[in-house]
């Protein structure tokens, strides 16, 4: 087998997640698509902007960053079962 120097490449599968926003936030996001559009000549729509917003908020916060470096809770853990482990720390 090949040793190649760019190692396998990451799931890629887009996942859909439906959110539920405030009037105010739901204005602001619509502000921020016209600002993006004056400024870089290009339309995209709240849809299309908002995965970069929250990869950008994520990269930027670093007590996140280094919660996920000292490892979090199991992704598959279910919220009951993580109460419960508390309850009992």
């Amino acid at each position: 087998m090949a040793s190649l120097k760019l190692g396998k490449l990451p799931d890629r599968t887009p996942s859909k997640i439906t959110i539920t926003v405030s009037a105010d936030l739901n204005q602001a996001l619509s502000d921020y698509a016209a600002l993006y559009r004056q400024t870089y000549g290009e339309s995209e729509t709240v849809a299309e902007l908002i995965p970069f917003m929250l990869a950008g908020f994520l990269e930027s916060d670093r007590a996140f960053a280094k919660a996920r470096k000292e490892g979090l809770p199991a992704a598959g853990a279910s919220e009951k079962t993580r109460r419960q482990s508390a309850d009992h720390a």
